[in-house]
């Protein structure tokens, strides 16, 4: 059998001999160091508990919807794929998945998919109709090893930190059993994700801002109730270990309200009557206030606005939300976060994570902001954008404005948490073969290139999540 090219040692590093020596040299500098996740969306309890994974299908198919797309733009339906609580038959989806296997070509989910199966699962043929069966019982068996447990890969995986995301009223539990297990050395950090509690386009805000204001300790009714629930909330969160608080948006518009006019649209839309302006204003508003209090309580803030979410009506009510149909949208940040920025861009340890899927603000607008406002940090691509090509068109729209001290580091942003280790290499190799470039190119040193790998790797995520 030819080698896998998953196991191929070059792999992600330039076609030109020589640049790709220097590619090599620079990713075996941080090819072992240990994996920083701050964000992503790995349930806590999977790890607490260490639960078994599920099925192949279950574990790599159904849940993931940068697979299921691809599949159903080409005609699957995606009951047949488990989904919306359609019956399963995991083998049978596990055979559709790999009849379909040609159509991930190019893409960032074949690439990954093909890490895991090398370097995860053992996994070396190459998935198709007459392959399907029997890689289903390889990685059938992989899973069912005493050893293949959620805790035991994080030693294997080399996770020293991972953040999961959270809802706002969670008890947090399970990161507290973790941090208080002393056989587990590792971190796993909540994020305050309070997006359902903010947006009152949402349809369970009400109930949920009803559940929040009956949590507050104060007893305060109202917006000023509403308030200080959110703070203390926030309190909760930091006394769980949670370094950053996260805001899925649909767009960056900040805006800072008097109480009073803040009080009227919340009591508007706790009864029912807030037009779709009201939800624009008091949304931006919030986010303004929840930047206000990052800069209190320390929490970094970070933003992914600039997802339709939920495009097809159809596929969302019969199979729900995350089913692949979010679909990304133009986006204006020097605008929309300027009130923001204007009264704590500047403001002492306060870090403000901004991403985007619209890479054409990368170079016009997140690297300017970044290079000026001492707060501004540029989210690395994520969701669409977190694949090889678009990670060099990042590095190359970003660096010359802003260097590289001002981006996040990587984020996985993943649920899959088997793929986390491949989405982290493939990071890592990107990163090595963009500075190989400049090495090449005489625009870098050599020697400065191997620092600014650690750097990018390593001490920026920790630097800018404050791990």
């Amino acid at each position: 059998m030819s080698q896998s090219i998953a196991a191929h040692p070059d792999r992600l590093f330039p076609a030109d001999p020589g640049v790709r020596k220097i590619a090599r040299s620079l990713y075996s500098r941080v090819e072992s160091l240990p994996i920083l996740s701050p964000h992503g969306h790995v349930d806590a309890a999977v790890i607490e508990k260490n639960v078994p994974f599920p099925d192949p299908a279950a574990l790599l198919v159904t849940p993931d919807h940068y697979v299921t797309r691809v599949m159903h733009a080409a005609g699957v339906s995606l009951d047949r794929l488990g989904m919306g609580g359609s019956p399963a038959d995991s083998r049978q989806i596990w055979r559709e998945f790999c009849a379909a296997w040609p159509l991930f070509e190019g893409t960032a989910s074949g690439y990954w998919i093909r890490q895991e199966f090398e370097h995860v699962f053992g996994v070396r043929e190459e998935p198709g109709q007459d392959t399907a069966d029997r890689i289903f019982d390889a990685v059938s068996a992989k899973l069912a090893e005493p050893g293949f447990r959620p805790r035991e890969l994080f030693k294997e995986f080399n996770i020293e930190v991972l953040a999961t995301t959270d809802d706002p009223l969670d008890s947090l539990e399970s990161h507290a059993a973790l941090a208080a297990d002393p056989a587990f050395a590792s971190r796993v950090v909540p994020t305050f994700r309070p997006d359902a509690y903010l947006n009152i386009g949402h349809p369970q805000w009400q109930s949920n801002v009803e559940r929040l204001l009956g949590s507050t300790r104060s007893g305060t009714p109202g917006y000023k109730g509403y308030i200080a629930a959110l703070q203390e909330r926030r309190h909760h969160f930091l006394d769980h270990g949670a370094v950053s608080a996260d805001h899925g948006v649909r767009t960056p518009a900040t805006v800072r309200l008097d109480e009073a006019d803040a009080a009227r649209l919340f009591e508007r839309a706790r009864a029912g009557t807030a037009s779709a302006e009201d939800r624009d204003v008091f949304e931006a508003h919030m986010l303004y206030q929840m930047a206000r209090m990052s800069v209190e309580d320390g929490l970094v803030m970070t933003i992914h606005p600039g997802s339709f979410r939920n495009h097809h009506a159809p596929t969302f009510e019969a199979f729900g939300a995350d089913s692949g149909h979010d679909i990304p949208v133009a986006v204006n940040y020097t605008e929309a976060i300027r009130p923001l920025l204007q009264d704590f861009g500047t403001a002492k340890d306060f870090h403000l994570v901004l991403f985007t899927l619209d890479e054409t603000v990368f170079s016009r607008e997140l690297a300017p902001l970044a290079g000026f406002y001492p707060s501004v940090y540029i989210g690395a691509p994520w969701w669409f954008l977190d694949a090889p090509d678009a990670m060099l068109r990042f590095r190359a729209a970003v660096t010359e404005t802003a260097g590289f001290s001002r981006t996040s580091g990587f984020i996985d942003d993943t649920r899959a948490f088997c793929s986390i280790p491949a989405r982290h290499d493939t990071s890592r190799r990107i990163e090595s073969a963009f500075l190989a470039r400049l090495v090449a190119e005489h625009r870098i040193s050599e020697d400065r290139a191997h620092e600014v790998i650690v750097d990018v790797v390593d001490s920026s995520p920790r630097r800018v999540f404050k791990l």
